[in-house]
């Protein structure tokens, strides 16, 4: 990986690939990576808005990631954020989305049989 990270997330996409997003190592990051099990790489694909650790990250139904929540700045005192961005894997950036009406972090989130989450 370019960047060692902790408190990120791994979603595995349609076409066998894992999207891996933020967390933290000496700094909060921003930045994505996806992992090619075909190749065995890693590779940089398109950054967050903003920072974040401990966010959720769905699969949606049309094959985007939605990441939402998580902390901007680390460490348990931090207010957690509000925004939610989703991921599309076929242009490979993020691109903001409505927020969400309470801000949380370490919160967990499923798609439900309606597409939504």
């Amino acid at each position: 990986m370019a960047d060692a990270r902790e408190s990120d997330s791994a979603t595995l996409l349609g076409d066998g690939r894992v999207l891996i997003v933020g967390g933290q190592n000496d700094r909060v990051l921003a930045s994505a990576e996806i992992y090619d099990p075909k190749t065995g790489k890693f590779s940089p694909t398109g950054s967050l808005d903003a920072p974040s650790e401990n966010h959720t990250a769905t699969l949606m139904a049309d094959g985007r990631v939605l990441i939402a929540g998580g902390d901007p700045s680390g460490g348990d005192d931090q207010t957690p954020l509000a925004s939610a961005e989703l991921y599309d894997p076929k242009s490979g950036t993020f691109s903001p989305t409505g927020p969400m009406t309470t801000a949380r972090k370490r919160a967990g989130a499923a798609l439900l049989g309606t597409g939504g989450s």
